[in-house]
């Protein structure tokens, strides 16, 4: 039988948000020029209705994140194994990060590195990205549980 995961959808909602303020930073004044180099995109001059378009499909990845991350995090408390010892709940959100970021996200983006062509620096752009918007959604979701 499987374990009934609560849900917190107002944490979820609050995650997406959460990773849409961080990648409006993190890919416009903290590392947009340089990020926008890597990608040869420094000349293109944004198109609106393709920036709607991408705001759409990244909102519904984020859901996906959060709402899977929701998942994961639950299953790195020892009570949800009917074992003693939890402890703070900042490191359930930490875990589940830390490790959906090592074993699904550097992985794919070391393929990008492999097979697209794409430089070590827009890796590490988009590898630490990664990493704070999967701590941010995690360490919400954790500190505010369902």
């Amino acid at each position: 039988m499987l374990p009934v995961i609560p849900l917190n959808y107002l944490a979820i909602l609050v995650g997406v948000l959460a990773n849409i303020v961080i990648g409006f930073l993190w890919f416009g004044p903290i590392f947009g020029k340089v990020w926008a180099k890597e990608m040869g995109y420094e000349n293109l001059q944004p198109d609106n209705k393709q920036m709607i378009k991408s705001m759409v499909i990244m909102i519904i990845g984020s859901f996906l994140t959060a709402y899977v991350l929701a998942h994961s995090l639950f299953v790195w408390k020892p009570s949800s194994w009917n074992l003693p010892g939890d402890g703070p709940a900042w490191m359930y959100g930490a875990y589940a990060a830390f490790y959906t970021w090592l074993g699904f996200y550097v992985p794919m983006l070391l393929g990008s590195v492999a097979w697209e062509s794409r430089s070590w620096k827009l890796f590490f752009i988009n590898a630490a990205y990664n990493l704070v918007s999967l701590a941010a959604i995690g360490l919400i979701l954790a500190v505010w549980p369902g």
